[in-house]
């Protein structure tokens, strides 16, 4: 193993109470365990203690080889495997691993957002556009899906669609039907008649409204039903995203995301970048997984 440990030779030789001089006469080739064994063999009290340590102390083994140091925190993971390094994911705080993701480009970010629970995704649009930005944003096929989802209760529509303008719903009856209608319909009527169309005509009818009423209307709908903002398709929310934000706010937007799955993107990193982000969990923490999950990595030290 690479990792360098001359800074924390001193601090063992001070922890086992030896002369300076005369620890590197005696110790400058041997490894941490062969000088820990040899002092202990001497009756050395402090070895006796500190070979129990080396174990089960997390601040001994952080000190003795200074894991607060990054550098030598990489030379440790750069010697692990792809499954050892996600063990460190879980304890990670969020902030460090949002940063992670300044290491995909943002097409490849894109492509994450786009593999998210739809419900994830959507908390991410939220963080970055207000509920009206998004439908506003939203293209006019991503509108005419969303209205003629059958995830959305017929009669809710018509009731929100009492809200528009009426001259613009008589527009599209007329257009539907070929007939003019009576000029004393309300907003009620309207919907009403839109309603007793056929299944076919019904649908035309929602789509055959300008972009401005269909904007209305969905954006009526989605106010009352947040998760009917699941609807839309999640490439067009990605081709938004990507085309409105720059990587650093999508970045930050993507903080809502539930953890688990921000580490699920990062498994995605290959192992020498997946390293460096590592790199920032804290450091008991750190010596906690080393000691408890990956003896065999610790040894590798201890014997260097």
């Amino acid at each position: 193993m690479s990792l360098t440990i001359d800074s924390n030779i001193e601090y063992l030789q001070r922890r086992l109470g030896i002369n300076a001089t005369a620890f590197y006469e005696k110790y400058s080739e041997m490894s941490v365990k062969d000088i820990i064994e040899a002092e202990a063999a001497q009756g050395n009290q402090a070895a006796i203690a500190l070979a129990d340590e080396i174990l089960n102390n997390v601040s001994f083994v952080v000190e003795l080889f200074d894991l607060a140091d990054t550098n030598n925190k990489y030379a440790i993971l750069r010697e692990m495997n792809y499954r050892q390094l996600q063990d460190f994911l879980p304890k990670m705080e969020d902030k460090d691993l949002l940063q992670g993701l300044f290491f995909f480009s943002n097409d490849k970010l894109m492509k994450l957002l786009e593999a998210l629970p739809p419900d994830q995704l959507v908390k991410t649009a939220f963080e970055l556009f207000s509920k009206e930005e998004i439908v506003k944003l939203m293209p006019n096929e991503q509108l005419d899906k969303f209205l003629t989802s059958t995830e959305i209760d017929k009669n809710k529509i018509l009731k929100h669609m009492q809200s528009i303008p009426e001259e613009y719903v008589a527009q599209v009856i007329e257009q539907i039907t070929g007939e003019a209608v009576d000029d004393n319909m309300n907003s009620f009527d309207l919907a009403k008649k839109i309603g007793n169309l056929s299944p076919l005509e019904y649908q035309d009818a929602l789509k055959a409204f300008q972009p401005t009423q269909k904007q209305q209307l969905v954006l009526s709908l989605g106010k009352e039903h947040n998760e009917w903002f699941q609807l839309f398709d999640a490439h067009a929310y990605t081709t938004i995203i990507n085309r409105e934000k720059q990587q650093a706010e999508i970045i930050k937007g993507m903080s809502v995301i539930e953890s688990e799955h921000i580490q699920n993107m990062l498994k995605e990193l290959p192992n020498d970048l997946l390293s460096v982000v590592i790199t920032q969990i804290d450091t008991d923490e750190f010596a906690e997984i080393l000691m408890d999950r990956m003896p065999e990595m610790l040894a590798k030290m201890i014997l260097k």
